[in-house]
């Protein structure tokens, strides 16, 4: 039986929720709520919505105008956001009707792709970029390999892929 690539992205992103429910992390900044959601650039504040480097202990990686860690899902390898609902309140997608590039990062590869709500998602290098609500300061990678299908990124717009996150204590 074939599995509908959209009908397997939700899977995935339901159970990395069941799973980060079950570990008790579904607060992942504590007791203080408000530091626990990293923001979210809407189409509202294009000012905002910068896409640069910034160096981590995985290297150097895409970052927010916040300074926040930048991820791509592999099921959207074709250019379109497949991250909804749950997944996407895990992984707030990145929002802007015109990104620009800041610091390190290639004009070039910034773009955006509407989502199914008609929002548009920054992209960078056809890849649609999320932040993680499990990273709450500048520098936080903690979601790269999540369900090993979450990555950071890097300014030559590839996917860090490696194997040290397959099944990570988020």
């Amino acid at each position: 039986m074939r599995v509908p690539p959209r009908a397997l992205a939700g899977l995935l992103c339901l159970a990395m929720t069941v799973s980060a429910c079950a570990d008790g992390s579904s607060d992942p900044g504590g007791e203080d709520d408000t530091a626990a959601d990293p923001p979210v650039t809407g189409a509202e504040d294009t000012a905002d919505a910068a896409v640069g480097t910034a160096e981590t202990e995985l290297g150097e990686v895409l970052v927010d105008a916040d300074g926040m860690t930048l991820y791509v899902f592999d099921p959207d390898e074709q250019g379109s956001s497949t991250c909804y609902d749950d997944c996407a309140r895990d992984w707030p997608p990145l929002l802007a009707e015109e990104p620009v590039a800041a610091e390190g990062a290639d004009d070039g590869l910034v773009g955006t792709t509407t989502r199914d709500d008609d929002t548009d998602q920054v992209t960078y290098g056809d890849w649609p970029l999320y932040q993680w609500s499990g990273d709450t300061e500048r520098g936080d990678v903690a979601g790269h390999g999540v369900g090993g299908v979450w990555w950071t990124i890097d300014a030559e717009g590839e996917p860090q892929r490696d194997d040290a996150g397959e099944d990570p204590a988020y």
